[in-house]
């Protein structure tokens, strides 16, 4: 079984299982499927709005498809969570991206 299929087996037992989520939304938007990893993302971020990678990734996911503006204001929207939860790391990374993308 490949990584997705069992990724999304764990989702069928468990669908607020948000590291599956992730996962799913990784392994969508490594293979290029862009729309249907940012459904993933935007389901994690709804269900879990704290999975602070989530929001970098989605950003980066956005960015990578030419979406500068919905990836700043996910970079915002992260920046803001990392900020929440005393994630200075991902706060530090995601200020660093935003920099890049809003000039």
């Amino acid at each position: 079984m490949d990584k997705l299929a069992g990724l999304k087996e764990i989702l069928a037992l468990d669908p607020n299982n948000s590291f599956a989520r992730y996962g799913v939304a990784m392994e969508l938007a490594g293979s290029g499927e862009t729309d249907a990893a940012l459904a993933e993302f935007n389901t994690l971020l709804t269900n879990d709005p704290d999975y602070t990678a989530g929001y970098f990734m989605a950003a980066q996911t956005l960015a990578n498809a030419q979406r500068t503006p919905e990836a700043i204001a996910r970079l915002k929207d992260g920046i803001a969570c990392a900020a929440r939860t005393g994630n200075r790391h991902a706060l530090s990374e995601m200020q660093g991206m935003l920099d890049e993308l809003d000039r």
